[in-house]
């Protein structure tokens, strides 16, 4: 069995292939960031395995994370969303997808994109740290700092500097898998 960040339970298949195959690798495409953004700031208060297994509820919800569509949602649709048991039930964080929806398509109308805006906090190049321990690694830093400010003044909600840095250790913003797990090597190359 190879080598895996600690914080991966080895018996959830589920949360396995979400390392092995996705956290930190580098994401562009417009509607996955979309979608990490979402499931990040849902993931507030509560455990990455809940989110984990309310994803396809998420994608059927918010039409795929497509901003455009999910920025027409009305109160009433959000009122039908807050009923839905395949996502989180909270008012705060179903209200926030949808003014995020609202703000990646204000930035697409201004000429830029959620890609560049995220990307450009590490100069568009992921930051390769060397941590060797998942207790070295840390909650926030001034780069997630630096998003959620930006992040903020573009109108986006939930995107404190805590679920910045989540979702750009997700997203691969960072490289933050230990440097004895086999993904290391594997994100730090690309």
């Amino acid at each position: 069995m190879p080598k895996r960040c600690a914080w991966v339970p080895l018996e959830d298949p589920a949360y396995l292939a979400y390392h092995d195959e996705e956290w930190g690798a580098p994401v562009h495409d417009e509607a996955l960031l979309f979608e990490m953004l979402t499931l990040e700031g849902a993931q507030a208060g509560l455990s990455w395995r809940t989110i984990l297994y309310k994803r396809a509820g998420y994608r059927k919800a918010f039409a795929g994370f497509d901003a455009t569509t999910v920025a027409r949602y009305t109160p009433a649709r959000v009122e039908r969303l807050l009923a839905d048991p395949s996502i989180v039930r909270n008012r705060l964080k179903v209200e926030s997808t949808v003014a995020n929806a609202r703000a990646i398509v204000a930035l697409g109308r201004s000429g830029t994109s959620l890609d560049e805006v995220l990307w450009s906090v590490v100069d568009g190049a992921p930051k390769v740290n060397h941590w060797r321990d998942v207790s070295q690694i840390p909650a926030e830093t001034p780069e997630s700092q630096a998003m959620s400010k930006a992040l903020k003044k573009l109108d986006f909600r939930f995107v404190g500097p805590t679920v910045c840095y989540s979702l750009m250790q997700g997203v691969g913003l960072v490289n933050d898998h230990v440097t004895s797990c086999f993904r290391y090597r594997e994100v730090a190359v690309g």
